[in-house]
């Protein structure tokens, strides 16, 4: 029999906690402890300023490459062709991390620390053999599916330039996106924040140097993003193997185990699916606006991503926060914390939300500018930024009922929602909206009547299902 004082997850014997757990409930790391605000809160401004930090490796692309002199609009024309596939890589990344951090949060909570041990070392080798299957396939069919996500005669040389060199450190990306959810997970946002900061800041030094003092356009541009992922991915792995964090990422627990990988995919999924669905949702528009408008309005669908991958940061860093917390308090069974922090999450997204909502709407021509000086690009722009962020705030609805159902191990709900938005509403209506008099408006109007729908949909059923369905019944039970 192992000797169970040799095992750093013995139990103790007074109060049968491994001891890294007893630790962690004296530590900051205790999300039982202290007012649900401040642990939301100090969690939520390290990892909105990440989220912010980690959209500047592609924004500052788009950025710079839309002032590359004689050819810029159809460089960010070339790149927003390549959005979908990158989606992809994230969607992979998206489906590990996504997956085993919240599984990993609710064995903490139990005070299973090997569990959670275990749960991180199977997320890192699923994100290595993802990641290596990823390049492979990506170079056997990036340009078939160039051409098929809009790329023109004109735009397909500078998307093959951008992809030929990005898809090198597609396992990167993964690495450095996937395992960074476990370092939010045990509460060093702090920490999370400066791993994203290294390879942002790195991307942003290196862009300039590769696009216009080497004169590599859009390649240059992929090779900073690869070079600053690997440096991220770097950074990220020295922490999670050293001494400063609470579960370390070990050797002994890389080895798959069927059931542990099955409950990371599943969970997953629902991340996955979302990811995987704006993929689809680019790809249809793209092909779609090629149709109906030509590169100018691929160019405005561009820009238009790239604002509002900017935007909903802060929103997603709330609920990203708040996601550790619920886990935590949900494997704890303090489901009134859990309530709470729904409670909390929700309301700070809608005002935040209804806020930007009404920037936008008051200087559209102001965000276009920051990617783009393009006369005949601000023209198209500005009336297609009304319409897609029309209704905003009910973003707000889809995001906080999809982190409640993620944090507490509602795959299916989660999943289901994902596809619905996105597969159910979105795309018929980018189909169907231009063919019947909208014309190549219609394209926009899809997202806001998706956001009233699906985020409707989706917190109405999680507040039936979870926050006056399991959560009332399990707190009846434990009283």
């Amino acid at each position: 029999m192992k000797d169970l004082r040799n095992n750093k997850y013995a139990l103790n014997k007074e109060d049968g906690e491994s001891e890294p757990e007893k630790e962690q409930r004296d530590g900051r790391q205790d999300f039982t402890r202290g007012s649900v605000l401040s642990n939301i809160v100090r969690l939520a401004i390290p990892m909105t300023f990440a989220q912010l930090i980690n959209v500047l490796y592609n924004i500052v692309d788009r950025i710079y490459i839309g002032r590359i002199p004689d050819h810029a609009t159809l460089s960010l024309t070339g790149l927003g062709v390549c959005f979908p596939l990158i989606t992809i890589v994230i969607a992979f990344a998206n489906l590990v991390g996504m997956g085993g951090a919240p599984l990993f949060s609710i064995e903490r909570g139990r005070g299973h620390g090997e569990e959670a041990e275990q749960i991180m070392g199977n997320s890192f080798t699923l994100l290595l053999i993802l990641g290596l299957a990823l390049t492979v396939l990506g170079y056997i069919f990036k340009t078939p599916l160039l051409w098929l996500l809009g790329a023109s005669s004109q735009t397909i040389g500078y998307a093959q330039g951008y992809m030929n060199i990005y898809l090198i450190g597609s396992t990167f990306v993964m690495v450095s996106l996937g395992l960074n959810s476990f370092i939010n997970a045990q509460g060093f946002g702090n920490m999370g924040m400066a791993t994203v900061a290294i390879g942002a800041v790195m991307n942003v030094i290196l862009d300039p140097v590769f696009i216009f003092v080497m004169h590599m356009g859009v390649q240059g541009a992929a090779l900073a993003t690869i070079i600053s992922q690997l440096a991220a991915a770097c950074w990220t792995l020295r922490f999670l193997t050293g001494k400063k964090t609470i579960i370390r990422l070990r050797r002994r627990a890389m080895k798959l185990a069927a059931d542990r990988v099955k409950r990371i995919l599943v969970l997953g999924l629902a991340g996955f699916t979302m990811s995987l669905t704006n993929s689809l949702v680019q790809m249809v528009n793209n092909a779609a606006l090629q149709t109906w408008g030509g590169d100018i309005y691929v160019a405005v669908i561009t820009v238009i991503n790239s604002i509002r991958e900017v935007v909903q940061m802060p929103v997603q860093g709330i609920t990203n926060s708040a996601q550790p917390v619920m886990s935590f308090n949900f494997g704890a069974r303090r489901y009134d914390r859990v309530k709470e922090c729904i409670r909390i999450m929700a309301f700070m997204g809608i005002i935040y939300l209804l806020a930007i909502w009404g920037l936008i709407s008051l200087f559209p021509e102001f965000w276009i500018r920051i990617f783009n000086h393009d006369s005949d690009l601000i023209r198209a722009g500005v009336p297609a930024m009304h319409i897609y962020f029309f209704g905003y705030i009910f973003m707000g609805l889809q995001f906080s009922g999809q982190a409640v159902f993620q944090a507490l191990g509602y795959a299916r709900y989660a999943i289901f929602f994902s596809i619905f938005r996105k597969v159910v509403i979105v795309i018929p209506l980018i189909l169907l909206l231009p063919g019947i008099g909208f014309g190549v408006h219609g394209v926009f109007m899809a997202e806001p009547i998706s956001n009233l729908i699906g985020g409707g949909a989706c917190v109405i059923t999680m507040l039936k299902t979870v926050y006056y369905g399991k959560l009332k019944v399990g707190a009846h039970r434990d009283s």
